[in-house]
């Protein structure tokens, strides 16, 4: 098999911006995905070290072979990141920079095997950690026809959400729905002829839909937002790369939500304003890929970078 290597978006932006201001310091990857990031700035910063983070074992063990070169300078973490920043023992270095690439890898759509993809037919899981939580055809047998719809609409803004899921429905009836390919077909059947040869695949926005329901990613993004915020280093950078305007509206609200003064008693924790700004925005439009990274990486198009400075507060956290 061909060896497919992810080339991560918006990197000279990132590096830009989340590059070391002193010696020593101390990264978190949050989304490690294949380390291109990780990969990039650790050639760059021979001073950097990087805590790499992420719930595929298989992903990650990708990521530890192209980033073998660079030894004890990078360690690793096989989880969920809000769990890491929930666990982060008390005492130790905190984070300088924290960056999240919220994209999938290239590696789940070509080599995971998974039903990530639409243009190939197989089983359909679409978890990123499989040890955790039900596949994809286990939520699409359990939804409802209405809930299924809703679904596809919150997750997805698909307009013809309410005939995609009927139909969806109508087949897990006859027999399980096991197959990505089949779902696909599902999908194009369903939707009006000029609805299936448009700018993007018919099933794009339903695979989106149904991958960010099986990992819980909008669910959880507030949450992990929060935990990395507290742990991050007072005077610290954190980035976030999203590629789709939900979870970009989630982080932008949160930045600026952040960034506001408030009144709240000083005893509120750090992050859920206490009585000071609690981050400065260095990116208040975000940053997104030129025309040159768009022709070379297509799917960098919808990227956008977002980052903030964690502010000093008076309790010098």
């Amino acid at each position: 098999m061909t060896e497919i290597v992810h080339t991560p978006v918006l990197p000279e932006e990132t590096i830009q911006f989340l590059a070391p201001r002193g010696r020593g310091e101390l990264m978190v990857d949050a989304t490690l995905g294949e380390g291109g990031h990780s990969y990039a700035f650790l050639s760059r910063f021979p001073d950097l070290r990087i805590i790499g983070i992420d719930a595929d074992p298989n992903i990650q063990e990708l990521a530890r072979e192209r980033l073998r070169v660079f030894g004890e300078r990078v360690h690793y973490y096989c989880g969920w990141s809000q769990d890491f920043f929930a666990e982060f023992p008390g005492g130790v270095k905190r984070p300088d920079t924290i960056l999240m690439d919220l994209g999938v890898s290239l590696y789940h759509y070509e080599q995971g095997g998974r039903g990530f993809s639409f243009r190939k037919d197989e089983r359909l899981d679409m978890r990123i950690d499989t040890g955790r939580g039900i596949s994809a055809a286990e939520l699409l047998g359990r939804l409802s026809e209405k809930d299924l719809a809703d679904l596809l609409y919150r997750n997805g803004e698909e307009r013809y959400s309410r005939r995609i899921a009927k139909a969806i429905k109508e087949a897990c009836s006859r027999s399980a729905l096991t197959g990505s390919a089949h779902l696909a077909e599902i999908v194009e059947r369903a939707v009006p002829p000029h609805y299936r040869y448009g700018p993007i695949h018919p099933a794009t926005r339903t695979f989106q839909a149904i991958r960010i329901a099986v990992n819980g990613e909008l669910a959880r993004l507030p949450d992990l937002l929060e935990a990395a915020l507290k742990v991050l280093e007072a005077g610290g950078r954190i980035g976030i790369i999203t590629f789709h305007s939900l979870e970009d509206r989630i982080v932008k609200n949160f930045f600026r939500e952040k960034n506001k003064d408030c009144t709240s008693p000083r005893e509120t924790p750090i992050g859920r304003c206490g009585g000071y700004r609690a981050v400065r925005l260095l990116t208040p439009k975000g940053i997104v890929p030129g025309e040159d990274e768009i022709k070379s990486n297509p799917s960098s198009r919808s990227a956008r970078l977002r980052v903030a400075e964690k502010v000093l507060d008076e309790d010098g956290l």
